[in-house]
């Protein structure tokens, strides 16, 4: 058996392994398990790599950087891994992905620079007929188009979940015909190319893509960025399938289907959740006009305390916790967690209202309250707990805003209208735990916050739920 051949075998298991990780990643109970798989396969493919490389006489030297290059990533990773906090997650995963695109640019780049640019290429890709430099030339221009859009797209995205950039979206004249325009620009430009693939060519679209992918995500709210960040996570998987053409590599083919497949469907999920277009979102807020400037006056809010709280959740039957971007900020799953087993220690029923889009993240509190060891069993989805809200007795509001907002659903003019919420306010008793009473991430005033049956609970989350826990 060649060492080619043992290559090829080893990229299949890895493919299986990345599969099996997929559908671990799909459960809370199976996550930690798919986690590991996802690190064996890649140790796999990194190894069947390194020994295809000696196999076909690599020069000392390529193989010196392709090892350094490993191990400078490694420690990266590592380093990454214990320094950035779970609410740096949404940023850093989409930074990683403005990684995967510049890499197809770069890999498309120099499939051009090996091929089309020189005139032995065809022979060294063994492409035996003339009419296979098409078919390259096509890979080269799309692999470079969806990869600089998928690297600009990234670093907007990351700026903006990193409130390094502003969350509202970028409204410029005539912004669908803009991104409608560069789309029709690359599908002649892609034809052009094909009959006759010229340096300048591959600069336009490069140009073209870097500016599209920046102006999709800029076009984009901040109430939509958890869509965005798996939009961009399927983008990364074809810019990565692009590259695994160029390659000639299997195993790149099969790992950025399966990113690029999973990564779109989650977007058309989170899409449905939050009422919104599929196709509008991926194109840049097709359709999504701004709403009116908030001018309304919704009266004065009440405030509370700790020691309230807990009396109130002590004689209660049923509490639902929705928790939101702010229990992630302040870090106070831990707390939430042992609040949780105190009160089901009391005999009160609690339970989790998770909605889809909650955090930054797809799955951002899932993530945190499994963290804390929160049973699985109590935290439920949008569609599980809604009708339920009606029949309990105190909702606590941690760091949620956006996603409890009434106004989704009894605004018509609200930039948020028609998108399913937590209907919180249903509940007897809502305590919503706040820094302030600033508008939400997508910059939305919430007419909870002065409902006859809501109190704020003002000042840092984390702290907030100490206090009713000593009270207790």
């Amino acid at each position: 058996m060649t060492i080619v051949s043992v290559a090829a075998a080893a990229y299949i298991v890895a493919a299986l392994l990345f599969v099996l990780a997929l559908a671990g990643l799909s459960r809370h109970e199976s996550a930690k398990a798919g986690n590991y798989y996802g690190i064996v396969g890649m140790a796999v493919a990194l190894v069947a790599t390194i020994v295809l490389a000696i196999d076909t006489d690599i020069e000392t030297l390529g193989l010196v950087l392709l090892i350094v290059a490993m191990v400078i990533g490694a420690v990266i990773g590592l380093q990454l891994a214990r320094t950035v906090e779970m609410t740096g997650m949404p940023e850093l995963i989409a930074l990683l992905h403005s990684f995967v695109g510049l890499a197809a640019v770069l890999v498309g780049w120099n499939g051009y620079l090996h091929v089309e640019a020189d005139s032995g290429g065809l022979a060294a890709l063994h492409l035996e007929r003339l009419d296979m430099l098409g078919i390259h030339s096509a890979e080269v221009f799309i692999g470079v188009f969806i990869g600089a859009v998928t690297f600009t797209g990234s670093i907007v995205a990351n700026l903006k979940l990193s409130a390094k950039m502003k969350s509202a979206p970028l409204v410029l004249p005539g912004k669908n015909f803009i991104n409608l325009g560069a789309l029709v620009l690359f599908i002649a430009l892609t034809v052009w190319f094909v009959i006759d693939p010229q340096l300048w060519l591959l600069v336009v679209v490069t140009l073209l893509a870097l500016a599209l992918g920046w102006h999709l995500v800029a076009s984009i709210g901040g109430g939509d960025m958890p869509v965005v960040v798996s939009m961009l996570n399927s983008y990364s998987g074809w810019a990565a399938a692009a590259s695994g053409f160029l390659l000639d590599n299997n195993l790149l083919i099969i790992v950025g289907a399966l990113v690029g497949s999973s990564g779109a469907y989650l977007s058309y999920i989170m899409c449905n959740a939050m009422n919104r277009s599929f196709i509008s979102v991926i194109a840049g807020g097709f359709g999504i006009e701004a709403g009116p400037s908030e001018d309304t006056d919704y009266g004065e809010h009440r405030e509370t305390n700790a020691e309230a709280v807990a009396e109130l959740l002590g004689d209660a039957k049923s509490v639902i916790i929705t928790p939101g971007y702010g229990m992630a900020v302040a870090q106070a799953q831990y707390g939430v967690a042992q609040l949780t087993q105190k009160l089901r220690d009391k005999g009160v029923e609690v339970r989790f209202g998770i909605h889809p889009v909650a955090g930054r993240l797809p799955g951002h509190m899932n993530v945190l309250l499994a963290e804390a060891k929160v049973p699985y069993d109590i935290v439920l989805e949008l569609d599980e707990i809604n009708d339920d809200f009606d029949e309990t007795t105190v909702v606590l509001v941690i760091g949620a805003n956006d996603t409890v907002n009434p106004a989704a659903a009894e605004d018509p003019s609200s930039p948020i209208a028609g998108m399913p919420v937590l209907t919180v306010w249903e509940a007897e008793n809502v305590i919503i735990f706040k820094r302030s009473m600033a508008s939400g991430y997508a910059g939305v005033q919430n007419p909870l916050f002065f409902r006859e049956n809501s109190q704020m609970l003002c000042g840092d989350a984390k702290e907030r739920v100490e206090d009713i826990l000593r009270t207790l």
